[in-house]
């Protein structure tokens, strides 16, 4: 059912494989050693353009926190009212809530489909998922695109003494099937290699969550859930990783310490450019503050006066008055009179003979 994820996980391992093989040997340890590491980096650099976005989607999220909270506080009677004005603010801001777990979700089945690929290198197990076949007859039958010449170059090769595909916890019946192709490994062997890859991956899964969390805003830390999450990544997942190391192969620790390589890497590339894209977005509008600002000397101009005036000029002269209120005089200035309210002009010398009446 899941053949969609075991080819294509096998044949990135092939390729690397393959093109280490010219270099170090095809048996050599260390070629299939960084055949799981760029498998990693193969996956991760696939998923750049997303991890980019989630980190993105993260920020905005952050930024959108005092919003969220109002709506919140606003709906909190009203679950539907609430989630429809959520789906609206998002959608005004572009937020896609999905692109922030992808990069995670794809992961995973990766993840997945690798530990199943290493683990058929070595099918002589009796367990649950395993096939139960003799040492000669999983040494001479392929695995997905890894011929039958590729499995046992796989079961020849070691790490300090230490089979990929073995781990500390692994039964001896197992154990016996890297005996002819290179000795059978003992547990002490393979805890030297595996115990510092479990310290190795827990740090790095710690570091990393601890980068994350001190570029969380305030507000987003302070958020219940938000918060919940941040202990879960920094002591939780760490500590999962060294109880759960001795039950995974070596090659799955090599995974996981690449993985946190990459992923730290990575961090620190992509918040750095877009700290630099914020720092050149401040210094844009300080310089377009600095252009619209008076020179040195000059008379300061009051933009809000002239657009409060522009307003009353125009309707002054549509409505036929000057902008002082008093009506506009007509083209016709025959006697110089005013008009009565019924239309007949007043005549001019009125007011001069009334004042000389009083005088």
């Amino acid at each position: 059912m899941l053949d969609i994820i075991y080819w294509p996980v096998s044949a990135i391992l092939w390729f690397w494989h393959k093109a280490f093989g010219f270099v170090f040997g095809p048996d050599s340890g260390l070629t299939w050693s960084l055949a799981v590491v760029f498998l990693v980096f193969t996956l991760r650099l696939v998923l750049y353009k997303p991890f980019v976005k989630q980190v993105r989607t993260t920020k905005q999220m952050q930024e959108l926190q005092p919003q969220i909270k109002e709506l919140q506080k606003k709906y909190k009677n009203d679950r539907e009212t609430m989630a429809r004005e959520m789906q609206k603010l998002q959608k005004e801001h572009g937020f896609n809530p999905l692109m922030g777990c992808l990069p995670v979700l794809v992961q995973v089945p990766v993840f997945l489909g690798l530990f199943h690929v290493l683990r058929s290198f070595n099918r002589t197990g009796s367990g649950w998922g395993q096939l139960d076949m003799s040492i000669y007859e999983n040494a001479h039958t392929p695995n997905y695109i890894f011929s039958a010449y590729d499995v046992q170059s796989f079961l020849s090769a070691r790490i300090f003494g230490a089979p990929i595909a073995s781990f500390i916890t692994a039964p001896t019946d197992e154990l016996e099937a890297f005996a002819e192709w290179g000795g059978t490994p003992t547990k002490l062997t393979i805890a030297l290699v595996a115990v510092p890859l479990m310290i190795i991956a827990g740090l790095a899964t710690h570091f990393n969550a601890r980068a994350s969390v001190q570029r969380q805003t305030p507000e987003a830390a302070a958020n219940p859930q938000a918060a919940i999450m941040n202990k879960l990544s920094l002591w939780v997942f760490p500590l999962g990783v060294m109880v759960g190391g001795p039950f995974l192969m070596i090659g799955i620790l090599l995974y996981w310490v690449a993985n946190n390589i990459w992923t730290y890497g990575q961090q620190h590339l992509v918040f750095g450019r877009m700290e630099k894209e914020d720092e050149e977005r401040k210094q844009k509008k300080l310089e377009q503050r600095a252009q619209n600002a008076p020179k040195p000397g000059a008379k300061p101009v009051d933009v809000r006066k002239r657009v409060q005036d522009a307003p009353a000029e125009d309707q002054a002269s549509t409505n036929g008055t000057a902008s002082n209120g008093t009506p506009k005089q007509s083209g016709n200035k025959q006697g110089g009179g005013k008009r009565k309210p019924g239309g007949q002009q007043r005549p001019g010398n009125r007011g001069r003979a009334n004042q000389k009446r009083k005088r």
